[in-house]
């Protein structure tokens, strides 16, 4: 394995990588201690397979040691997307008690752009399930149907492919405690297999065009898509409309409930700023599902 740093004032913003991996956002990663989504504890490794290569990151102080297989300093920027400037796009977002305290609390915390396959399945997972048991379903997966990487004696495992994925039986997915996830994620996987339809195909098209391109895969509605399209595919506008967004919305944004998901998603978007609202959701997300403590709502607001 090589090794590296990457310092912290080449990350403008700087970077809390444990509520970068651990936000909700990502279900590619491994603590080494085994324990995702189930310890506060930083400092420790972080392990991820792309493209059949092992790289592992932790936290030194403000910037990053890393071990991988090749050079991983622009796979690693890609995937953690260091090079977005977290100072910039904080003061882009408008004024707001909420995501003020948000960003406060979780300073460092950055946005990912996961493989678009592995984001998709693992979404179509999330569907009334909550984070720890997402990423248990992620982890059951790759070491089952996942190729195997025999590394300095230990050994990692990749995303299946489509098309191992698309092999599997029902009865198998199941197995992994997917329930009736089983058949969208099969059925999705075969999709991609037969070159039929790939969520990078997304790329390139106006935000809302593309959120409904992704809604062609089976199991993904407009709130799947939505975090298919902000944590994989770069669109920073998105605001995907979980528990936790709306309760945010019945609490705070009133006035952005339209009644359906497009029309409120289009106003809780302005209200976050539009161009990185994504930001401000993500930030607000795990704000909240961590039990940060509300601000109160203005009484003129």
């Amino acid at each position: 394995m090589e090794h590296g740093l990457i310092p912290g004032e080449e990350l403008a913003g700087g970077i809390d990588l444990l509520s970068t991996i651990e936000s909700g956002q990502t279900y590619c990663w491994r603590r080494a201690d085994g324990r995702t989504y189930e310890s506060d504890e930083r400092g420790g490794w972080y392990t991820t397979v792309v493209d059949g290569e092992v790289l592992r990151v932790r936290q030194i102080d403000d910037g990053l040691k890393w071990e991988a297989t090749t050079d991983p300093v622009d796979r690693l920027t890609h995937l953690l997307r260091l090079d977005d400037d977290l100072d910039a796009i904080v003061a882009a977002t408008p004024d707001d008690p909420l995501i003020d305290e948000a960003y406060r609390v979780h300073k460092g915390l950055r946005l990912v752009r996961d493989p678009p396959f592995r984001c998709l399945i693992s979404f179509i997972c999330s569907a009334q399930m909550q984070v720890p048991r997402i990423h248990r379903m992620q982890v059951a997966l790759s070491e089952t149907f996942g190729e195997p990487l025999e590394i300095e004696g230990e050994t990692y495992h990749a995303f299946p492919t489509p098309d191992r994925l698309a092999r599997a039986s029902e009865e198998e997915l199941r197995g992994l405690s997917l329930g009736y996830r089983a058949p969208y994620v099969k059925a999705t996987a075969e999709m991609v297999a037969a070159g039929e339809a790939h969520p990078e195909e997304a790329l390139g098209s106006e935000y809302e065009a593309a959120r409904e391109s992704l809604t062609r895969f089976v199991g993904v509605g407009e709130k799947v898509a939505d975090c298919v399209l902000l944590f994989s595919l770069g669109y920073l506008q998105a605001v995907p409309l979980d528990t936790w967004i709306r309760s945010a919305i019945a609490e705070y944004y009133p006035e952005c409930d339209r009644g359906n998901y497009r029309d409120t998603s289009r106003a809780i978007r302005e209200r976050f700023g539009g161009e990185y609202a994504g930001y401000a959701q993500t930030y607000v997300f795990h704000f909240l599902r961590t039990g940060g403590r509300r601000p109160e709502r203005p009484e003129n607001d």
